[in-house]
């Protein structure tokens, strides 16, 4: 029997524990001399009080949705993914290649074609590590950070002596040709009398990103791959007896991780940028982790934490744009939101399981 209920691991935990982020935050707030309340006001206000502030909310979301799934499907096969930076660096470079050489006449046709890219290129990035873990039992976490270092440089080399075009000094691509740049969520509420405000780079991707998460719940839980999978991340010994391959679960379930982070590539690279520049992913990788763990693993709660921390990205922004609180200041709330919900959730889930216990006993008692 569960030592307390699965609506309490899922909603009340995580609730708690940005409940006591934010606490320590207003603390910390108060410390310099500002206002918590003019802080959370202007974060509410910049993120979420206009169609311009929910563009840029749900633009960053869109990065963290993917990211957050990509950690996710490879936690059920008891893998710490942590490469999703260079997984979705790669997905850039994957994405570029496409839109750059081949003729595609219309951004219905090339967004398939990119996200096939995206995918591809992601996967490639992750099968070495994968590999190396499966056939060798070199462990996750330190090739998929190794791997993180060398997808920027490779990415570097690659805009500065192969891609960045003739007479320019920017290390970015070419632009992509205009027919395949994606429609933004303005435009798409245009198309039916809905009026969206001022132009943001929030689009169809973000669409895109509900539709994989979706999907990605129907894999883990309704497939027999997906099966196989939990199999493996519960008891490797278990699903050998079950007569389930370790070594292609690992891989497989690593391609697919990797799949999705590169896949971010359509949001910032396509959607947004309209060229592959340096720093494309700008940490979204490693907020990826943060998400999933805020999430449970599970692709709703990961939708809902990728909405937070666009929440944090888009509201912290504005604080530091209106307000006399230091940008620097932005990242400690952030990281006080990842202590919380990630290193420290046994302090909040404990004295939970305790109390729900306790209860049950008591309502066993009483009949």
């Amino acid at each position: 029997m569960d030592k307390m209920p699965k609506w309490a691991d899922v909603i009340l935990t995580p609730l708690i524990s940005l409940i006591l982020a934010m606490g320590i935050s207003a603390l910390v707030i108060l410390a310099i001399g500002e206002s918590p309340w003019t802080a959370l006001t202007t974060m509410v206000d910049g993120a979420l009080g206009s169609s311009y502030g929910w563009g840029f909310t749900l633009y960053y979301a869109t990065n963290f949705i993917f990211t957050g799934l990509a950690v996710m499907v490879a936690y059920h096969a008891a893998l710490f993914n942590i490469g999703g930076e260079g997984q979705a660096a790669m997905g850039g470079l994957g994405v570029a290649l496409v839109l750059l050489y081949l003729p595609l006449p219309h951004w219905a046709l090339a967004l398939p074609v990119a996200m096939l890219g995206a995918a591809a290129f992601g996967a490639a990035w992750a099968f070495i590590p994968a590999w190396l873990q499966a056939k060798r039992g070199s462990h996750i976490v330190i090739t998929t950070i190794m791997f993180n270092f060398i997808a920027a440089a490779v990415l570097s080399y690659v805009l500065v002596n192969l891609l960045r075009p003739v007479g320019s000094m920017d290390p970015a691509s070419a632009r992509f040709p205009a027919e395949t740049a994606l429609p933004r969520l303005s435009e798409l509420a245009a198309w039916v009398g809905i009026a969206w405000g001022r132009n943001t780079p929030v689009n169809i991707t973000f669409l895109v990103a509900v539709l994989a998460c979706v999907l990605v719940w129907v894999l883990i839980w309704r497939t027999r791959l997906g099966y196989e999978i939990r199999a493996l991340g519960k008891s490797e010994r278990g699903a050998v007896y079950a007569g389930i391959n370790p070594v292609r679960i690992t891989i497989v379930a690593m391609l697919i991780s990797g799949g999705l982070a590169g896949m971010m590539a359509i949001n910032n690279v396509m959607g947004e940028s309209g060229r592959l520049v340096l720093n494309a992913v700008e940490g979204a990788g490693f907020i990826g982790i943060a998400v999933a763990l805020m999430g449970r693993n599970h692709p709703f709660g990961i939708f809902l934490a990728a909405l937070l921390f666009g929440f944090l990205y888009q509201g912290g922004g504005e604080l530091a744009l209106w307000t006399s609180i230091p940008r620097e200041l932005i990242v400690v709330i952030q990281a006080l939101v990842i202590l919380f919900t990630g290193a420290l959730d046994n302090m909040v889930r404990m004295p939970l399981e305790r109390l729900f216990l306790a209860l049950r006993r008591s309502g066993g008692q009483a009949r």
